[in-house]
Formats: structure tokens, C-alpha cells, sequence
């Protein structure tokens, strides 16, 4: 069964007036089956994966380009990056909207020079693994409602059908497309080593050039350990033994390849923004499920051991979601000197904000409140509300722009307005 993709509509949007879009995201998250999707309409499509195409690109890009039809897809460009000069060239000639459809499984704007090739002439969208709304065919709004007036709450008896171990099942699962169709969870880890194995000895290793990358594995699963934590390249360093500047190329590859997600903290100096300690998440809870070797047995004998895994799964729900939301927002945390802090911090275009709390408890109190009140207090007339999501299933008022909702109020079917 194919599963709808919820940025659909957002992708021909921008065909409509972009002679070129970028979809971006990691491997197997389904962007070849999306851009050869009956939705997007009759388009010429060829995957740079085939090494008789690669070549042909790689040999004469300008000739490769111009032999073109009007509306084509090339899959997986990162392999070419020679093609995105001859792009600039033939869209400089014909700027046609929907002209060229890319699809790149490693972050092309993060490498050397090519985000200023297609400066804009170009539309880039995200694509990360399914969404728990998109598995369920929903279309989620959980941004656009909390950033409304009155937001809406899910009926009492959506609230409840959705238990602790229903809630840990689907975020170890993860959303990788292939996974979900598992229902064993052997067959699922051994998915995920192969696919792992996969990007670390091919796509990371293709956009390296570097030798000695078998450090890069352990990397990962030290970096998993801290998932939703700050990222401290001194840390790190030290419990790798690698120098920093090393450590940092290689930190630099797993993001191109959406392995790993950094969230920026909140300051409302906007400067000041991009020269802070960001926190780390992972791209998919059930990837980052795998490499901590946890199971929903662990969890149940060590409860605290779910603090990452629902706060990690609730950030990038949180970031899917902003991809086709209306509000268009973007994702931080805050953090005072103090310790007061707020898990996720969403900003529209405005500069309201809605602050997020990621609780793995199923009861709550005051002091959960404690660093949504401080940054509401510090924020002033641009606070929208505070929100707690838990893993409970009561709405509970705490005051009246600061309500905890349950965990699952974020693919809620109010949210299919």
C-alpha cells in the first residue's frame, strides 16, 4: 500500500513557480516513490543510481543538461554535483517553472559551493521518514492549531486510545517506510543495520574523501547516548579520542546524510542565534531506538530510559509536520544561564512563539510548567501558549494559555480540519 505524503501539495506548489525544486532527505524515505507519484503528473524521470547515467552526467553535464526534456526528475544529484553549474545555465536560458525536479539523499546545500549555484532559482523541501499522521492517513495540523486563536482539543475518546505501550511501540518502530511494512522486530533490526551499513560505506564515505572512517559507527552510538542533549565536541573528543577539528568533519557527514538533526537554541537576539550550542537529535526515533538497543521490555524495567527516545520522536514529528504546515515555522529550544529551560521553542514569521515541554510521564504537576512560565514571562506580548505533551490522556489547564494534552493530541483527528 503507498502510503500518502503529506508535503505533496507543497511540492506542486512549488513546481508552479519554480523552475527548479530540490527534495531533499535521507535514504528510504520514499522521495522516488513520491516524485514518480501519479500526483505529480507526466515527467521524464532518471535516477543517477544507474552508473550508465552517472557517467553520461558526469562526462558532459552541459551536453547531459541539454539533451533534457521540459519536465524531468533526476533522483539521488548528489552524486553529480558537476550538473548544478550546467542547471544554473540552462534555467538562465528558460526559467519554465517545474522545469527540473531534484532529489538528493545527502544535504547538497551543506557542500562547498553549491548552495550558491542555484540561489534563487530553486525551491527546497524536506522529506523525512513517515510521520505517525501520515501512517495513519492523516494530514496532521497540530502546529497551525496551537499557533490559533482558540486551539482545539481531541474528544475524550481519541484521547484514550492510544496506551503508554502503544506510544513506545510506534516510536521504536520509527518511520523509515520499510520498517513500518515489518511487523517482526528482527526483520527491522536487521533493516536498519543494513541501512546504516549502507550510508556509512557508500553515501558518507562518497562525500568524504577521507580515510579512516570506521570511527564514524562509533560516532553514532555515542552520539545516540546524548540524543536531546547539548552537542559538546570537547565531550566527544575525549570519549573518542579524535581531535576536534576531526570529530567536526565527521559530525559534518552525518548531518548531510540526515542521520542526525540539529536543533538551534532560542535567542531573541536573532545574531546570536547560529553562534550558541545547539542540541542533537536523531533523524528517526526508531534508528535511534536500534543503535541505543532499546526494546519496549527494556523500557518497561527502566522507565527513565524514555526521556530521549519520547523527546527526540516528539521533536522531529514536530519538524515533519512544520514541512506542510500553513504557519511555516521554525523549530529551537531555550536555555537560560539559570538552567530554566523549554524542549522545543516554535517561531512563526511573525516571531510568536509556542513553547513545547516533552514529558514521558503519565502524571504531571506545577513544576512541569516551571520553564514555560519562565520564558513566557521573558517573551512578553509574542507568546501564543505553552504546551506539555505527556503520556497521559487528559487536557489539563494549568492557566489559561498553558494546557498539558496527550502525546498523541499531535496527529489528533481535529487535526484533519
Amino acid at each position: 500500500m503507498i502510503i500518502h505524503r503529506n508535503i505533496t501539495q507543497n511540492l506542486l506548489q512549488a513546481l508552479i513557480d519554480n523552475p527548479v525544486v530540490l527534495l531533499n532527505g535521507a535514504r528510504q524515505t520514499g522521495k522516488s516513490t513520491l516524485v514518480q507519484s501519479k500526483e505529480l503528473g507526466e515527467r521524464d524521470y532518471l535516477t543517477f543510481d544507474d552508473i550508465g547515467l552517472l557517467a553520461a552526467a558526469k562526462g558532459d553535464p552541459n551536453g547531459f543538461i541539454s539533451g533534457l526534456g521540459n519536465a524531468v526528475t533526476l533522483d539521488e544529484v548528489q552524486h553529480v554535483p558537476e550538473l548544478f553549474p550546467a542547471i544554473k545555465l540552462a534555467v538562465d536560458r528558460d526559467r519554465k517553472a517545474g522545469r527540473f525536479l531534484l532529489t538528493g539523499s545527502a544535504n547538497v546545500m551543506l557542500l562547498p559551493k553549491l548552495s550558491e549555484s542555484l540561489a534563487g532559482r530553486m525551491e527546497l523541501l524536506a522529506l523525512w521518514p513517515f510521520s505517525h499522521g501520515e501512517i495513519q492517513g492523516i494530514r496532521e495540523t497540530f502546529i497551525d492549531n496551537f499557533f490559533s486563536a482558540k486551539p482545539l482539543w481531541p474528544a475524550a475518546k481519541e484521547r484514550a486510545s492510544f496506551n503508554r505501550s502503544k506510544l513506545i511501540d510506534l516510536m521504536l518502530t520509527g518511520g523509515y517506510p520499510l520498517v513500518v511494512a515489518r511487523q517482526s522486530l528482527a526483520r527491522r533490526r536487521a533493516w536498519l543495520d543494513s541501512y546504516l551499513t549502507t550510508i556509512l560505506q557508500r553515501d558518507v564515505r562518497e562525500l568524504s574523501n577521507i580515510d579512516g572512517l570506521s570511527v564514524v559507527p562509533r560516532l553514532l552510538s555515542v552520539v545516540a547516548s546524548r540524543a536531546g542533549g547539548l552537542l559538546n565536541y570537547a565531550d566527544l573528543s575525549r570519549n573518542l579520542a579524535l581531535p576536534q577539528t576531526t570529530l567536526k568533519r565527521y559530525f559534518a557527514l552525518l548531518e548531510r546524510t540526515f542521520l542526525v538533526k540539529l536543533l538551534p537554541p532560542w535567542s531573541g537576539n536573532i545574531g546570536q542565534r547560529n553562534i550558541r550550542t545547539p542540541k542533537v537529535y536523531f533523524g528517526d526515533s526508531g534508528l535511534l531506538a536500534h543503535l541505543l538497543g532499546l526494546t519496549a521490555q527494556r523500557l518497561e524495567v527502566d522507565q527513565s530510559l524514555a526521556g530521549a527516545l519520547v523527546e527526540n520522536f516528539v521533536t522531529m514529528e514536530l519538524l515533519k509536520q512544520s514541512t506542510w504546515s500553513e504557519t511555516k515555522p521554525s523549530l529551537f529550544f531555550w536555555r537560560t544561564a539559570s538552567g530554566r529551560e523549554v524542549d522545543i521553542v516554535i517561531e512563526d514569521r511573525e516571531g510568536r512563539i509556542v513553547g513545547i515541554e516533552v514529558k514521558a510521564a503519565g502524571t504531571l504537576n506545577r513544576a512541569d510548567t516551571v520553564g514555560l512560565r519562565a520564558m513566557a514571562e521573558e517573551i512578553g506580548s509574542k507568546w501564543v501558549r505553552g504546551v506539555v505533551l505527556y503520556m497521559g490522556t487528559d487536557v489539563i489547564p494549568f492557566s489559561r494559555n498553558l494546557h498539558a494534552v496527550p502525546l498523541q493530541t499531535l496527529w489528533s483527528r481535529f487535526n484533519g480540519r
